[in-house]
């Protein structure tokens, strides 16, 4: 289902015509197009879904290279709704794909990259928490570095594995202009600001790098409709499209029948799903869209929280089907919820 990027596609075949084929940069404009810019925005202006951070911001792109970007891609950040698109994570950009994606991406940046990388800030993790208490980051990323609801984690572990001391330095003095992030050179002093890099440091825990095996989504009405024959749910969505995760766990509690669509890439539906979900990616639904029943109830579900969910939902009714909607809180909130989720294939 390439339904994004499909007439930037159709104009880079029309310029290739005269002899050279695409660019770099202008392939990896169609590939951004259909993964990346339902959250990070089409012109990488961020935040289309929750907490997409802006890919154009000068500040990032002076500090983000080229390996730190393809690892963003290629591993995502587990945990969050930042997919893991690469290859060697089951997703569907090979390594060519990715070089591509950074391409376009690098194509934004305006200001020097800033050589910070080779830098080893010293600080005193236990000090940096204070700091990181009377500078109100807990406000924005969480007691432990979490997140929340403006800001992006900072203890992820693929986050900290990739990004340098100077990187997480330099993003403390500078912030991110144009963002809730602030600068806070000249605010704290050069001490506080090695000990918050200590006590980001400190949260770091080894990566998980194992290859995921490539996946093709199926369906199976005996294996995927959840409480079949149970009859359907009686509810009211929201806005013609939205359903809360506690109707939806409720409507499963009273043994209705309904399928729960993971429209997530598929390394995310490993890492943790609704229990008795199906894993269909939003880019790969027209793999196995005919064997959808149209007479049971889907729920398709992201983390971002209904951003690539709506994108499934959009495509389904596209092709007829009225018995939809998505899931309005997302992934993350059902599972803070405590409701049923495994993890795995």
């Amino acid at each position: 289902m390439r339904f994004a990027g499909v007439f930037v596609a159709a104009s880079l075949s029309l310029s290739a015509c005269g002899g050279e084929g695409p660019t770099a940069k202008e392939r990896g404009a169609v590939t951004y197009a259909e993964y990346c810019a339902p959250c990070h925005g089409q012109e990488l202006e961020g935040y289309a879904a929750d907490n997409a951070n802006a890919l154009s911001n000068s500040n990032f792109l002076s500090l983000a290279t080229d390996a730190f970007l393809r690892d963003a891609i290629v591993y995502g950040r587990p945990g969050t709704p930042m997919s893991g698109w690469g290859e060697a994570r089951a997703g569907p950009l090979s390594d060519a794909d990715v070089d591509d994606v950074v391409a376009f991406v690098r194509s934004y940046q305006a200001t020097p990259s800033q050589e910070v990388h080779g830098d080893t800030v010293e600080g005193i993790a236990t000090k940096g928490q204070a700091v990181w208490s009377a500078a109100k980051c807990d406000e924005c990323h969480g007691d432990f570095g979490q997140g929340g609801a403006i800001a992006l984690s900072v203890n992820n572990p693929w986050f900290l594995a990739t990004a340098s001391d100077g990187y997480v330095r330099q993003s403390i003095r500078e912030g991110r202009p144009g963002t809730s992030m602030q600068g806070f050179e000249g605010v704290l002093g050069e001490i506080e600001i090695g000990d918050l890099v200590a006590l980001i440091r400190s949260w770091q825990v080894p990566v998980d790098d194992t290859p995921l095996p490539p996946f093709t989504p199926t369906f199976d009405p005996n294996r995927d409709i959840q409480n079949l024959g149970g009859g359907p749910p009686s509810w009211s969505l929201k806005d013609d499209r939205f359903i809360g995760v506690d109707a939806v766990k409720a409507a499963l509690d009273e043994g209705r029948e309904m399928i729960m669509l993971d429209a997530r890439a598929h390394s995310d539906y490993v890492d943790g799903h609704v229990t008795g979900s199906v894993s269909i990616p939003f880019y790969d639904l027209d793999l196995v869209i005919d064997a959808l029943p149209k007479d049971v109830w889907i729920i398709n579900y992201c983390g971002c929280p209904h951003t690539v969910s709506g994108l499934s939902f959009d495509a389904l009714a596209t092709a007829g089907f009225t018995n939809i909607a998505v899931l309005d809180e997302g992934y993350y909130v059902w599972e803070s919820q405590g409701y049923p989720t495994n993890q795995g294939e």
